[in-house]
């Protein structure tokens, strides 16, 4: 995903970036778009390809599962289990769902209408996110309060969601959010003490449809998009987002954002 300006979500109306047509013709076309080169759309049409590509293969191999679980119980009826089949079919739904539910995020991204950015504190958006959460392993809370930030806070919440989900799939006891205010940025990490990523994979798994090997194995429901996700907010927040090693030895991502001040009000 490009850069997003955090004050619009929505691209040009003249030029439909998300629209595989649009840009075939303009990459096509002698009447290039102000502004862009026609190897930039050309590119840009190639990205656009390999993730529909992608999502279909995602797709439709939770299709063929589904399908041969259930054609497999019609063959042979009396020899099928009807609980367990029930629950490899929702497994299988639960999938589906995920896919779907991560791709309409990326498309609300990329063309949903313009939101106007909030200052928030970023302390307070991680301790509410935080109380909604039923998950199977405490979050410890460090947080700076009156670390604020000029940001979309549904989006935000939602990197918050993907990072701690994350988190808890691999952590063994501690899962841990810091907020805290370094030099000029706001930063905000989440760390798990599980088995933690190889240096070589920390760029990778920031790449839609990437799932290591212990994810696959640890999430039967997992999409492979939340850490593209969670990295596509971050920049289109001005932000960066990246993973190092925890102290724990897991991993610990770590989100920076510009900070933006409170409005001081004007003496009377």
């Amino acid at each position: 995903m490009s850069h997003l300006n955090p004050t619009t979500t929505r691209h040009d109306s003249r030029l439909d970036l998300t629209d595989p047509y649009v840009l075939q013709n303009a990459a096509t076309s002698r009447d290039t778009a102000p502004g862009m080169l026609r190897g930039e759309l050309e590119q840009q049409l190639q990205k656009s390809r390999h993730f529909a590509s992608d999502a279909s293969h995602e797709m439709r191999t939770a299709l063929t599962g589904l399908r041969a679980e259930l054609e497999e119980a019609r063959l042979h009826p009396d020899q099928t289990d009807l609980p367990e089949l029930l629950t490899g079919a929702l497994k299988g739904v639960d999938r589906l769902d995920a896919i779907l539910t991560d791709l309409r995020i990326l498309a609300e991204m990329e063309t949903g209408p313009a939101v106007e950015p909030q200052q928030i504190d970023l302390a307070e958006l991680v301790r509410d996110e935080v109380s909604r959460r039923g998950d199977r392993l405490r979050v410890q809370l460090w947080l700076q309060p009156g670390v604020i930030v000029r940001a979309i806070p549904i989006r935000i919440a939602r990197l918050l969601t993907n990072l701690l989900d994350n988190a808890q799939r691999h952590a063994e006891r501690t899962v841990e959010v810091r907020v805290s205010r370094v030099g000029d940025d706001a930063e905000m990490t989440v760390t798990d003490d599980g088995g933690g990523i190889a240096e070589a994979e920390r760029e990778r798994i920031f790449q839609r449809f990437t799932r290591l090997g212990a994810a696959q194995r640890l999430d039967h429901k997992g999409t492979g998009l939340g850490l593209a996700i969670a990295r596509d907010i971050a920049q289109a927040h001005r932000g960066t987002l990246h993973v190092r090693k925890s102290a724990t030895g897991g991993a610990c991502f770590v989100l920076r954002l510009p900070s933006a001040q409170r409005p001081t009000s004007r003496p009377q």
